[in-house]
């Protein structure tokens, strides 16, 4: 129903409610926009100096601008309080439980995302500021934690299951970045010092997104929506969206080459 707004396509479950709130305000704003304009070319016509040589200090007795105002701020209550809360609260305060969901760890840093998955056992493993290194080590992971011994880190590479919820916790190791996959219909801030939640589910695989698109090159992007500093325009990341099989095996595989390296101190 929103086609005609040309925004990217759509593959996450929440994402028609938000077209459908952005396609009121466009029909609003286009409203506004050709009433206030019409008004106004009639108020050039209609009060030009040749009609009204004279000024008339008494003005327009008609109360039509009052009931044009009004009708305004009931539409844009009506947007607020029927649309934009209700849409904000199912994102904010109904987030699924973390055991129905798969949760993934991102830490933007100047110019890269860094995702941390907690392995097969669900578990963060434990990360120390003084094993950070930009090369090995961007996020400090402890591999001696137990916990730690089957996470999974990648960097700008976000592998998901399609159909099932997602909650991403967002950090920041720096400045403000900006977590934004505009066919998710996500976007939010990462601040230095705080952990913010978010969560989607995604819909469309990949694979599919590029047999409807007839891209064969198409992949999901993450962009950093927030000017965080000289190498802004290359910090990018992509979301490679798995059946729950697929995703399942690329697990496995992680697990096992990162459990691998861990134990080889030459590789």
């Amino acid at each position: 129903m929103t086609d005609w707004l040309g925004l990217p396509a759509l593959a996450s479950a929440h994402g028609g409610q938000i077209d459908g709130m952005i396609g009121w305000v466009h029909v609003f704003m286009l409203i506004l926009f050709v009433g206030w304009g019409g008004f106004f070319a009639y108020c050039l016509v209609r009060f030009r100096r040749s009609r009204n040589p004279v000024a008339n200090y008494t003005g327009v007795k008609s109360h039509a601008s009052n009931y044009s105002e009004i009708g305004v701020v009931v539409v844009e209550a009506v947007l607020l309080l029927a649309f934009a809360i209700p849409l904000w609260a199912a994102r904010v305060d109904r987030m699924p439980a973390a055991s129905e969901a798969l949760v993934v760890q991102v830490t933007g840093e100047q110019f890269a995302w860094n995702v941390h998955y907690a392995g097969p056992d669900g578990v963060f493993g434990r990360t120390d500021i003084k094993l950070l290194d930009l090369q090995s080590n961007p996020l400090g992971l402890d591999r001696s934690d137990p916990a730690a011994k089957d996470d999974v880190t990648t960097v700008n590479q976000l592998y998901l299951p399609v159909n099932k919820p997602i909650i991403v916790r967002l950090r920041s190791k720096d400045v403000i970045h900006s977590f934004g996959v505009p066919e998710f219909r996500v976007k939010q801030d990462a601040i230095p010092g705080l952990t913010i939640p978010i969560w989607f589910i995604p819909t469309i695989t990949t694979a599919e997104m590029r047999t409807r698109t007839g891209n064969p090159e198409f992949q999901y992007e993450i962009a950093c929506a927030q000017l965080c500093g000289l190498g802004h325009f290359r910090m990018r990341g992509f979301v490679t969206v798995q059946s729950t099989e697929e995703f399942q095996k690329w697990m496995e595989e992680a697990v096992a080459e990162q459990a691998g390296a861990a134990d080889d101190p030459f590789r």
